[in-house]
């Protein structure tokens, strides 16, 4: 597609493209994808995301980057049409319809917007709205936005680019960009009422409706991104807020991980061969840093045919596994029927599962994390905390209660960290340590890094080179090495091949999957390229 095509068909895009040729603003670079390597500093692009809505991303030298939505607009007298129409669907729809996905909810309030409507200058019927065909066509939009949508955000959910949005009372809203960072957005809200309006109809998706006495939740909306609601001023001093974090339907793949230098491919193929083995791997870092990307990317290096069994609060880990039994907690109705993580967790002990998958540890649930271990189950999880020292303190500490002498059981943690270089917004792994043991000379755990990152270069160096507890002492003899230094050889094959993979741009997740299962099944006989 081209700007000229997307204008032809949206003319609120032509309208908006001339308002900037008003302004003295150069017309926009039309891009269906954004590359990585766009300037960051100096950008005019709109990229679509899908009819009638577009983005538009403009900055200069002189001025921050902005990211504006470009969508329909309604004239006052379509305003009035459209709420005469809702207030008529309203009273016409019952409370509970068939309709039990977005699109069948679009498709049940279509129906009734023509049934209401008839396209003409007039009618005598009563409860019917004469509407042009272009004013069916913009309501249309709006009715689906805000009713069966996201409403005011819409624009900003369907953007594929995004990963976190941020709105604190009616100001303008502020979203995390992959390419970008963190931008400022063109979406407001126009009155307080109308955010508190917004929020309520969320929090009642999340079945977490909030109130003056109960203002803040927690869950996820129908589509998986997971919303925190903070609820009126006398909480949210400067109006009631909202952070959203989008869910991804299809997980980043670990060679575009690799590709955008977040790990390296040593590190990569490190882990392909511990969760191969069964190893028990914490991926651990503060807020934002990517600890559920990092974790979902490196599920398909547990066997194919293994069952995976996760336990979250809110759906974030895709298993690609057949044999996958997803457990959320429910926190809502009657005491009795609520059930916790630590519930799950005990349940899982009696699931046989090849791999355990816990989505935060947080609580309690984390002795139950480490009685699995230390049962024989294979165990990943995500855990807050940005170094390996601090890991251990909460490991240990209320109110998990994990005794300190139980911390061999966890053989990897994964540190990682958002981190801002050269004035760009980036997610690294910025070590990797491996648990020896506690040792009872020093009272400690003793730890060995395995994997440091150098800011300076922005390279990851294998310190662990033939000199790998994990891999010598349990790895290697899981696989039945009697040299321990052959598993050098297996980690650096594993490297070459994601390293192919990289370079032949095989960055789609399923087809990275792919690859991997056929070299789990038939060596590098089953590969589709040679090395």
């Amino acid at each position: 597609m081209t700007l000229d095509e997307a204008i032809k068909n949206n003319p609120h895009l032509g309208k908006y493209v001339r308002e900037l040729q008003q302004k003295n603003i150069a017309i926009p670079a039309f891009m269906p994808q954004l590359p990585r390597d766009i300037d960051k500093k100096d950008v005019n692009v709109i990229y679509p995301v899908g009819d009638p809505i577009f983005i538009h991303i403009y900055g200069t030298p002189a001025t921050v980057v902005q990211c504006y939505s470009i969508e329909p607009e309604m004239t006052q007298l379509e305003k009035s049409k459209y709420k005469e129409i809702v207030g008529i669907i309203l009273k016409k729809t019952p409370e509970e319809t068939a309709a039990d996905t977005a699109e069948k909810l679009k498709e049940h309030f279509r129906k009734f917007l023509e049934n209401v409507t008839v396209i003409g200058e007039t009618t005598k019927e009563k409860d019917r709205v004469a509407l042009t065909r272009e004013q069916f066509k913009i309501i249309k939009y709006f009715i689906d936005r805000n009713i069966v949508g996201h409403g005011t955000i819409e624009s900003l959910i369907r953007d594929p680019y995004l990963e976190d949005i941020h709105n604190i009372g009616k100001n303008n809203i502020f979203v995390v960009h992959k390419v970008f960072g963190m931008i400022e957005t063109n979406i407001h809200f126009e009155s307080d009422d109308e955010l508190d309006d917004w929020i309520r109809v969320m929090s009642e998706r999340i079945a977490r409706p909030v109130s003056d006495f109960r203002p803040i939740a927690d869950g996820a909306l129908p589509d998986g991104s997971r919303i925190n609601i903070i609820y009126s001023r006398e909480v949210s001093r400067r109006g009631s807020s909202f952070t959203l974090r989008k869910f991804s339907a299809i997980p980043t793949s670990v060679t575009q991980l690799i590709k955008w230098g977040s790990i390296s491919s040593e590190i990569a193929a490190y882990l392909w061969l511990c969760l191969e083995n069964g190893m028990n791997v914490f991926v651990s870092g503060e807020t934002a840093s990517g600890k559920t990307t990092a974790l979902n990317a490196v599920i398909p290096f547990i066997h194919s045919k293994g069952k995976i069994y996760s336990v979250e609060d809110t759906a974030e880990v895709l298993a690609p596994q057949e044999t996958w039994q997803q457990m959320i907690t429910r926190e809502t109705g009657p005491k009795n029927s609520q059930v916790d993580m630590f519930t799950l967790l005990k349940l899982a002990l009696r699931s046989r599962p090849t791999y355990l998958i816990v989505g935060e540890i947080r609580g309690v649930e984390g002795s139950v994390a480490f009685q699995a271990m230390q049962a024989g189950n294979c165990v990943m999880a995500t855990f807050h905390a940005s170094s390996v020292k601090k890991l251990i303190q909460r490991i240990t500490g209320d109110p998990i209660k994990v005794p300190v002498t139980f911390i061999d059981n966890l053989n990897v943690v994964l540190i990682l960290q958002a981190v801002y270089r050269q004035g760009i917004f980036l997610r690294r792994c910025v070590s990797m340590e491996e648990i020896e043991g506690y040792q009872e000379e020093s009272k400690g755990v003793v730890t060995r890094a395995v994997f440091q990152w150098d800011p300076v270069h922005d390279k990851h160096h294998f310190r662990g080179l033939n000199n790998s507890y994990i891999l010598e002492n349990l790895v290697a003899q899981k696989l039945g090495y009697a040299d321990k230094k052959k598993i050098y050889k297996e980690l650096d094959l594993r490297a070459k091949i994601l390293e192919k993979m990289v370079e032949l741009n095989i960055v789609d997740y399923y087809k990275v999957k792919d690859i991997i299962w056929a070299f789990e099944r038939d060596g590098v006989d089953g590969l589709p390229f040679t090395l």
